[in-house]
C-alpha cells in the first residue's frame, strides 16, 4: 500500500505540477520534483541500513525541497510531497527529532504561502501549508505499533526458545533416569550372574559337583529375580502405568505378598515422578527383604497426608536360611539420591521394638 501511494503521488505530481521544462523556472521545478521524488522513494530503504544521522539529513533536505516546490510551481499537487514526507518523518525518526522536523516543515510550507513566495500561493491558503507537518503523528503511531508487534514477536520467539531448552533438558533428565533404572536392575544382577557362572566353571575342574550345582542354582535365582525386577521397572516406566496404589498392589501380589498393604489418609493420584520413585524404592526394599530375610512377613503402609506421601516397608526377621549372594538393587544411597530429586527423605534401619523387632524398615517421605 505504501509503495502504491508513493508512486501515485509522484505520477500525479508529474502530471499536474507546472511549469516543468529544461530552462528557467521550469528547470527549477523539474529539479525540485526529482529531489522530492527521490526523498519520497527513499522511504522504502530498510531502517537498519540507513544510519539515523543520514536519515535526518535526507528528510531535512526533502522538506526543504517540498517547501521550495510549493513556492516555485504555479499549479499542481506539490504540497502532497510535504504531507507524505512528514508522515515518514514520524515513522523513521525518534519522537523528539520527528516532532521538531515536522514543525520546521509546517513553518516552511506555511511561510511560503503566507508570504506569497512564488506564483502558486493563491491556489492554497497558508493554513494548508501550516498543516503539512501534522501527518507526523500518524507516522509516530505506526512506528509505535510496529515496535510493539516486533517486541511481541521477539518475546514469543524467546519464549519458544526457552520452551525448547526446557523440553530438551526434560528429555535429557528423563534419559538419565531411565538409564539409572536400567542400570539398577541389570548391571548388578548381570555381574552377580557372571560371578556365579565363572565360579561354577572353575569348580568343574575340581570335580565338586555339589558346589557346581549350588553356584548354578544361585545364578538361576539371580536370573529369575532380575527378570521380575525388569518387569517392575518397565511397568513403572510405561506412560500408561496404573496409579500409585494399583501399581503398588500389583507389585506386592506379584512378589507373593497379598493383603499386606495398609492405606491411610485421603487417597489421591500422585504425580508421575513421585509414583515412579516410590515404586522403585518399594521394588528395592522388597528385593532386599527377600534376599536378607527370606520367609519373614512383610508389611507395607502408604499414608496420604495433607502435605506429603509416605511409604513405609517393614519386614520381620528371616525364618529360613539366609543366602544373600550378590546384591542387585540400587541400595540406600541410590534411594536417597532418587528421593532427593523430589525434595523428600529416606530412612532405613533395624526395627528395635514391637512385634517386628529384629526386622528392617525403609521409610520414604515425599512432600506434595
Amino acid at each position: 500500500m505504501q509503495w502504491a501511494l508513493t508512486l501515485a503521488v509522484i505520477v500525479v505530481g508529474m502530471l499536474t505540477i507546472r511549469p516543468m521544462d529544461f530552462s528557467g523556472r521550469g528547470l527549477a521545478v523539474t529539479l525540485l520534483l526529482v529531489i522530492n521524488s527521490a526523498a519520497l522513494l527513499a522511504r522504502r530503504l530498510p531502517e537498519n541500513r540507513i544510519p539515523k544521522p543520514l536519515a535526518l539529513a535526507w528528510l531535512s533536505l526533502g522538506i526543504v525541497a517540498a517547501a521550495a516546490l510549493i513556492g516555485v510551481s504555479r499549479s499542481g499537487t506539490g504540497y502532497l510531497f510535504a504531507f507524505f514526507l512528514a508522515g515518514h518523518i514520524g515513522y523513521r525518526l525518534d519522537t523528539r527529532p520527528a516532532l521538531v522536523l515536522a514543525g520546521i516543515c509546517s513553518l516552511l510550507c506555511g511561510g511560503v504561502l503566507y508570504f506569497h513566495l512564488g506564483p502558486g500561493h493563491h491556489l492554497l491558503p497558508w493554513a494548508v501549508g501550516l498543516a503539512a507537518g501534522t501527518p507526523v503523528l500518524v507516522g509516530i503511531a505506526n512506528r509505535s505499533q510496529r515496535r510493539a508487534v516486533l517486541a511481541a514477536i521477539a518475546a514469543a520467539e524467546s519464549a519458544e526458545r526457552a520452551a525448547r531448552a526446557e523440553a530438551q533438558t526434560a528429555v535429557l533428565t528423563e534419559r538419565s533416569r531411565i538409564a539409572r533404572d536400567v542400570h539398577d536392575v541389570l548391571a548388578h544382577s548381570l555381574a552377580g550372574i557372571n560371578m556365579h557362572l565363572e565360579l561354577a566353571d572353575a569348580l568343574i575342574d575340581t570335580g565338586d559337583l555339589e558346589k557346581v550345582r549350588e553356584a548354578n542354582n544361585k545364578a538361576h535365582g539371580l536370573v529369575k529375580e532380575s527378570l521380575k525386577q525388569a518387569q517392575w521397572t518397565v511397568h513403572a516406566l510405561r506412560e500408561d502405568a496404573l496409579p500409585l496404589l494399583e501399581s503398588l498392589t500389583a507389585m506386592l501380589e506379584s512378589s507373593g505378598h497379598r493383603d499386606v498393604l495398609t492405606v491411610t489418609g485421603t487417597i489421591r493420584e500422585a504425580p508421575a515422578q513421585v509414583t515412579q520413585q516410590l515404586l522403585r524404592i518399594a521394588q528395592e526394599a522388597l528385593t532386599n527383604a527377600a534376599r536378607h530375610a527370606p520367609g519373614g512377613d512383610v508389611r507395607v503402609e502408604l499414608t496420604f497426608a495433607a502435605s506429603s506421601t509416605t511409604l513405609r516397608i517393614r519386614n520381620r526377621p528371616a525364618t529360613r536360611a539366609v543366602n544373600a549372594g550378590v546384591g542387585s538393587g540400587m541400595g540406600l544411597i541410590g534411594m536417597r539420591e532418587r528421593v532427593a530429586l523430589l525434595g523428600g527423605t529416606v530412612t532405613a534401619g533395624p526395627v528395635t521394638e514391637g512385634p517386628d523387632q529384629g526386622g528392617w524398615q525403609v521409610e520414604t517421605v515425599i512432600p506434595g
